[in-house]
């Protein structure tokens, strides 16, 4: 298994990017691409054409076989992986406000990738509009509680609950509870 170097690229340049200290739209003018297409690379909701993806590794001032460096060195991993918690990565997935997600794990399967996630929700967070999401879902509720409407149906889940469901139906997630919510994401993402 590898991980799924589409994932560290957004998230290597996404860091290259804050360490330096440059705003999403500075490094969409600087490599002459739209704020949209710089935040979506970032976010993991748009794959960047080689072109685009020279341009903003140029418009970072890096030098390119650094930036690959770090990637092809998590190629040689072997087939088990431990990641401490204190090393989960943040991410930044929507603007809502109360959702903080930390990402575990991405790897490459056989047919498909699979990203892991842990996923705090703080009490009263709720998602204001219906995402549709390429990938099959698994949440596990470690604490607290939650509410998902999916496709006008609503689900409430409580610690220990778990929902698996096809993340390509329109689905909503909010926390009603008295507080906050921790639980585990497992996208299962399939290649056409």
């Amino acid at each position: 298994m590898q991980e799924d170097l589409l994932i560290q690229i957004s998230n290597k340049i996404k860091e290259v990017r804050k360490a330096k200290d440059i705003t999403v739209q500075e490094l969409a003018n600087r490599a002459e691409v739209s704020k949209g297409l710089i935040s979506q690379i970032e976010n993991n909701r748009a794959i960047p054409s080689l072109p685009v993806l020279m341009k903003v590794i140029f418009a970072l001032e890096i030098d390119l076989a650094d930036f690959f460096d770090e990637l092809k060195s998590a190629a040689g991993q072997t087939g088990v992986v431990i990641v401490r918690k204190e090393n989960y990565k943040s991410i930044e997935k929507e603007s809502d406000k109360g959702f903080d997600y930390k990402r575990i794990l991405t790897r490459t399967l056989t047919g498909g990738s699979t990203d892991i996630v842990l996923l705090s929700l703080k009490k009263g967070a709720s998602r204001k509009k219906v995402v549709h999401t390429e990938a099959y879902e698994f949440k596990y509720v470690i604490q607290g509680s939650l509410q998902y409407d999916i496709e006008g149906q609503q689900y409430r889940l409580e610690q220990g609950d778990s929902i698996f469901f096809d993340g390509r139906l329109g689905h909503r997630l909010s926390n009603p509870g008295v507080a906050d919510t921790l639980m585990l994401v497992v996208y299962f993402f399939i290649n056409k």
